[in-house]
């Protein structure tokens, strides 16, 4: 068992959607969010580059890359963050983690894990999301877990559900049935940043 995804950057039309359904699921709070969606080559979010009328507009989604040689991993000075041998999820445990902050120096994909830095707050007095949800901590980092407590119930990751251009695919890489390895058949992809070595299992087909 090997977890990874495809993102289809063919069929993403940046509508954020998958921000929102993974920030929902997970009742993170205020000013969190695990999934963003960066506008390549704007100088600002859903900005074109380019000059009228040459313009033109390319969304990257970013979550965490669930690394094979995940830096933050090494590290992690406390075991907090650590890779599942059973699927190769890189998990964050929020009771071990003494906030050093070291595992987001150390990723090469900025912005991918965030810091709470102060006691979670949120804009409605109750949670919303999965009742699996992990609680949220004060001094404590964050990141995209392929929403692990959805997955233990036979569920997809949360920011695939909503997706209205199905840019996402998810599964056993090591499945040749399964939709991520039949997504990434026949197609050229990417993985970001592949010169540090850190050897992503999120695929960006193009």
């Amino acid at each position: 068992m090997h977890y990874g995804m495809a993102i289809d950057l063919k069929q993403c039309i940046g509508c954020h959607t998958c921000s929102v359904a993974c920030k929902m699921a997970n009742n993170l709070p205020n000013d969190l969010w695990w999934n963003r969606v960066l506008t390549i080559g704007g100088d600002e979010m859903d900005t074109p580059e380019g000059i009228y009328p040459n313009n033109k507009m390319q969304f990257l989604p970013l979550n965490c890359q669930h690394c094979e040689n995940p830096a933050c991993v090494k590290a992690c000075p406390v075991g907090a963050t650590y890779k599942r041998e059973e699927d190769g999820i890189v998990i964050q445990d929020y009771d071990k983690c003494i906030g050093c902050r070291y595992c987001m120096v150390a990723c090469p994909y900025g912005g991918i894990r965030q810091f709470n830095w102060k006691k979670p707050e949120y804009h409605v007095d109750f949670a919303v999301g999965e009742a699996t949800a992990t609680p949220h901590q004060y001094n404590t980092v964050e990141k995209c877990t392929f929403c692990a407590n959805r997955l233990a119930e036979g569920k997809k990751p949360a920011c695939m559900e909503l997706c209205p251009g199905r840019a996402r695919y998810f599964g056993d890489i090591d499945d040749p049935e399964s939709d991520v390895s039949k997504a990434i058949k026949g197609r050229s992809y990417f993985h970001l940043l592949e010169e540090k070595g850190t050897k992503p299992n999120v695929y960006y087909l193009t």
